[in-house]
């Protein structure tokens, strides 16, 4: 197989990612993390689901891709770890800095003259700031979709038929979900307009989007990353310009793709030995698994 150059970026934005989630499409998100030499690189919220997280669920996948952000790392790439909801309990460590690794809770960037404000944007989110509870019920309730989904794209494709995506159909067939993602993006943009930002940077509504949004006060190009639960995209910044990436449409990451054999997956499923890792980096900012 030809080996493919990397593609050099200036900055990559990925949100979203929930690694240690059922959902969560850890290996297609390494397969494109190992296409990309960015300069700098924006987690920007919800990459470790600690609301979630359970000990005895966090594959081999996910660790690499953890593995393979601290590579980027040593290569001299600049990463952001921003913090979201999913991940709330590293904002108690804002400031940290190690190297070229930081962890913030917003992030304002000067791209090219340009200003840019960088934030997951659960902020924004009521139920989040006061009714956590729900939230999180919430948020378990679609963890479950995404099995029910998996399930039953597994007897699509036995079946012949092309993927379905039962909790995205679900989503979009609510006229409030709706509604609060335009009321979302027009939030974040009216903030970033009064502060005279170019740019607003956002995750946590699982939307990718890229649009310039205008008011009575002016204007602001407002850019979500979208997840890699469902939508499997990023935010790419190269020669002055904005794109979104879109995993299904880069062939070069897909064929990174894999089929495990039967005996490497009996050994995934017996396969622990990673997890004392994991331990080890909530150890490192004595994170403490949060009460169900």
């Amino acid at each position: 197989m030809k080996k493919h150059e990397k593609r050099k970026l200036d900055y990559v934005v990925i949100s979203d990612v929930h690694l240690g989630t059922y959902g969560c499409k850890a290996t297609e998100l390494l397969n494109y993390l190992k296409t990309i030499e960015p300069k700098v690189l924006i987690l920007n919220g919800d990459i470790i689901d600690i609301w979630q997280f359970n000990k005895r669920y966090f594959p081999k996948a996910h660790m690499n891709v953890i593995k393979h952000i601290t590579s980027l790392l040593s290569k001299g790439t600049e990463v952001y770890y921003i913090t979201g909801n999913h991940d709330e309990m590293l904002r108690k460590f804002k400031g940290f800095q190690l190297g070229s690794f930081k962890i913030l809770n917003k992030l304002v960037l000067n791209i090219d003259d340009k200003k840019a404000w960088v934030f997951h944007g659960d902020v924004f989110d009521v139920t989040m700031k006061h009714s956590k509870w729900l939230a999180k019920l919430g948020g378990k309730g679609y963890d479950i979709l995404i099995i029910i989904n998996t399930f039953i794209n597994w007897i699509s494709k036995l079946f012949g038929y092309g993927k379905l995506s039962l909790s995205k159909k679900i989503k979009n067939s609510v006229k409030g979900a709706v509604k609060f993602i335009n009321h979302f993006e027009e939030t974040a943009s009216d903030i970033a307009i009064d502060n005279n930002y170019d740019y607003v940077i956002c995750g946590h509504i699982h939307q990718p989007e890229i649009r310039e949004i205008t008011n009575q006060h002016g204007k602001t190009m407002y850019l979500n990353s979208g997840d890699w639960i469902e939508n499997l995209t990023a935010l790419e910044y190269n020669n002055k310009q904005w794109s979104l990436y879109e995993y299904a449409k880069d062939e070069i990451a897909r064929t990174k793709e894999q089929k495990l054999s039967k005996k490497e997956l009996k050994a995934l499923k017996k396969e622990d030995s990673n997890n004392f890792i994991f331990d080890e980096f909530l150890k490192e900012f004595e994170i403490q698994k949060p009460l169900k």
